[in-house]
């Protein structure tokens, strides 16, 4: 959301005076192997020519990425926009920004970044009034900002920061363990640890993490990550010497995540299955570890996320018998659902996160996907913090007996702002405001329903300079998600910000599949109900058209990972309803996503291709598998990384192969293949720029000077 109405004259004048320079585009597709071969599924035989690209390190895969990359980087070099806004990205984006701060044992910690360095630093200060200390800076771990931390947490004792680097944007992280005074690390080095915390115990002598087996030399991108194992880490050791605490070699697909209580009496684990919205919980009496470890919930039947104890009794967030959410009471010694006590029922709004602090429940609610949030004391009345308008609140971390806690606040036209809040007397107080060059003033932001196919009704978020007129002929990114349970909630980019001070519209629509309005909200887009995200997005962008905000010939989508199988999915169901698409690491061959790292997980979204009716529903909606030859597709920028062992690259590469054999317009269908990076997470700031002012620049022409010129 952002900026000042003269950019408007500017960026049309750029388009305008760059038409001439595109005459001549850069062709043909580089040669793509066709291969004879197939797999039967259920009796029908479905045809993967282009197998032979999820061997991502063969000569001849690596010859077609090298001349993918030529291709592309001849059509941007082209752009006549991108470099003025790569200057406008890196000029907006240059503005200190700090997370918010959490306090243990007396110490406060946070991150900051100055504005354009790579990667955030760690900081820590014993009193809000002091300098700050510099404790960690992974700007110096590596050369081009590809180290990046990935988790931390901090021994109660304030001793001792454990802390998760992950190189080139993997999954799998190394933890090592810094003295906090001395500012050295300690000899302790974890390794082969994914999509895991660390949990310290009391005494701060150790703590509980989960990892996997070390994978095969040269396959630790692409092999599938079963049987994790919850270990305990005792200073000092080698890892080799942590003990096994619980695994379940009858179960290849549960996750493990271990809790140590700040009462230092009891071990809880929490067990997953892949995303599924359900877990099983066990404990462990750490005073009487004869006992051994005892089940509280051990059927599949709903959500439970730990939020604190007082002795044996437990509070819990849960969707149990509540599709949007409660908190719940539950007593270890009569743990049966009939003793269980309600302590916040059920409400209109979906619960989405919760936490404890100052014995007091942070309630964090989604009213139709933006913020609001009740702080319930045990005893006490509930009460609502004001916050200060349309937009999302983040933070809310502290010790279960803590007197303040620190939130952050954002919206599409206001970048985080953190406050401080002294729960004692309720005071709000704010502690950093960022300071970036534009006026918030200039940009709106409102919030419309529209029907979708079926007439369910859906939320989307519109966002533009306040001047704009109505006029069917103003560029428009629409982004999606629509899965695993998120909620697209406002948020500050500063990529938005450059879309939309030179005139773009940002539109954002809370799909089915997401989390907005509880657990049924989530189930109505999954599996076999897929196709009702889809038709969500198709409905927002035909609502947008028919009032006036755009048209098809100015109309771009975007969306990343799920949204960028969104994105794929739509242009090939819609092609007429679209003018460029930008699909990123998204999920696109939806028979054999499960075949590679962590993709067995997603299945309780998606369905699994073994499962006769859901292969059906998978199959029809295959990007890899749908695109057809002969049609004219939109222009396509597909956007991925080498490193990415979340959805492995060879998705992007299959679909983009396929879809550039089958177009045929004269839009390019190009594929952007960033090197030393992953999934997103970690990315640092310079290669985040480059990648906005590729995609801003291919959605400027493609939906402004080429689409004018076509009028």
């Amino acid at each position: 959301m952002l900026l000042q109405t003269i950019a408007f004259g500017i960026a049309f004048a750029l388009a305008a005076t760059g038409q001439s320079s595109m005459k001549n585009p850069p062709q043909p597709y580089p040669s793509a192997r066709k291969a004879d071969q197939f797999d039967i599924y259920h009796g029908v035989q479905v045809h993967d020519p282009y197998r032979w690209l999820e061997n991502l390190d063969s000569p001849e895969t690596r010859a077609w990425i090298e001349a993918e990359n030529r291709l592309t980087s001849a059509w941007l070099k082209k752009f006549p926009e991108r470099e003025h806004l790569r200057k406008r990205l890196t000029e907006l984006w240059n503005y200190e920004r700090y997370s918010v701060p959490y306090k243990v044992a007396g110490r406060y910690f946070f991150r900051r970044n100055d504005g354009l360095q790579n990667q955030s630093v760690v900081y820590t200060q014993r009193s809000l009034e002091e300098p700050p200390e510099v404790l960690i800076d992974p700007n110096k771990l590596s050369k081009d900002g590809t180290i990046a931390l990935k988790g931390a947490a901090v021994s109660p004792n304030g001793k001792y920061y454990a802390y998760a680097i992950a190189e080139a944007g993997s999954d799998w992280t190394e933890w090592r363990i810094r003295d906090i005074d001395s500012k050295k690390d300690l000899d302790d080095h974890l390794q082969w640890i994914k999509f895991s915390g660390v949990s310290w115990t009391a005494d701060s002598r150790g703590f509980y993490y989960s990892r996997y087996d070390a994978p095969k030399d040269g396959d630790k991108l692409k092999e599938i990550n079963y049987f994790p194992k919850l270990y305990y880490h005792r200073l000092g050791d080698s890892q080799a010497q942590d003990k096994l605490v619980y695994h379940r070699p009858d179960h290849k697909d549960w996750f493990f995540n271990g809790i140590a209580t700040e009462d230092g009496r009891y071990l809880l684990i929490e067990i997953g299955r892949g995303t599924e919205e359900k877990n099983l919980l066990y404990y462990q009496d750490l005073e009487q570890p004869q006992n051994g470890i005892r089940p509280i919930i051990e059927t599949w039947q709903a959500s439970y996320e730990y939020l604190g104890n007082q002795g044996t009794k437990f509070w819990f967030l849960s969707n149990d018998k509540a599709p949007r959410g409660r908190i719940v009471e539950i007593d270890l010694h009569n743990p049966e659902r009939k003793h269980w006590q309600e302590i916040v029922a059920e409400s209109e709004d979906a619960i989405e996160t919760a936490s404890m602090v100052n014995n007091s429940f942070i309630i964090r609610y989604l009213h139709h996907a933006r913020h609001k949030v009740l702080i319930k004391p045990l005893a006490g009345k509930a009460y609502a913090l004001e916050l200060p308008g349309i937009g999302s609140a983040g933070g809310f971390y502290g010790e279960q007996n803590a007197t303040e806690t620190f939130f952050s606040w954002t919206s599409f036209n206001t970048p985080a702002r953190i406050y401080h809040l002294d729960l004692v007397n309720g005071k709000t107080t704010l502690f950093k405001e960022p300071k970036i060059r534009f006026n918030p003033e200039d940009y709106v932001t409102r919030q419309v329903f529209f029907s979708s196919r079926d007439g369910t009704r859906i939320p989307m978020f519109l966002t533009h300079h306040r001047n704009l007129e109505r006029n069917g002929k103003n560029p428009t990114l629409l982004y999606g998600y629509g899965g695993f349970n998120i909620s697209l909630t406002p948020y500050f980019s500063v990529t938005n910000l450059v879309w939309m001070e030179t005139g773009g519209i940002y539109a954002m629509p809370n799909l089915r599949g997401g989390g907005e309005y509880g657990q049924e909200w989530h189930a109505a887009g999954i599996k076999t109900k897929k196709q009702n995200v889809f038709d969500d997005f198709i409905g927002a962008a035909e609502w947008l058209i028919s009032n006036g905000y755009t048209s098809p010939k100015h109309l771009g989508i975007s969306g990343g990972s799920n949204g960028g199988l969104l994105v794929a999915a739509v242009l090939l169901q819609r092609p007429d309803l679209f003018a460029a698409a930008v699909p990123a690491v998204g999920v696109l061959d939806m028979l054999r996503f499960n075949k590679f790292t962590i993709g067995w997980a997603w299945e309780s979204d998606y369905g699994s291709a073994e499962n006769e009716e859901e292969f059906k529903a998978l199959y029809a909606y295959s990007p890899y598998h749908n695109v057809k030859p002969g049609r004219r597709y939109p222009a396509t920028l597909v956007i991925t990384a080498d490193h990415d062992d979340r959805v492995y690259p060879a998705h992007s590469f299959k679909f983009t192969a396929a879809l550039q054999a089958a177009q045929a317009g004269s839009d390019p269908i190009l594929i952007r293949i960033e090197t030393r990076a992953g999934h997103g997470a970690g990315k640092p700031t310079s290669k985040r720029i480059e990648e906005a002012a590729d995609k801003l620049a291919f959605l400027r022409y493609f939906l402004t000077a080429k689409g004018s010129s076509h009028e």
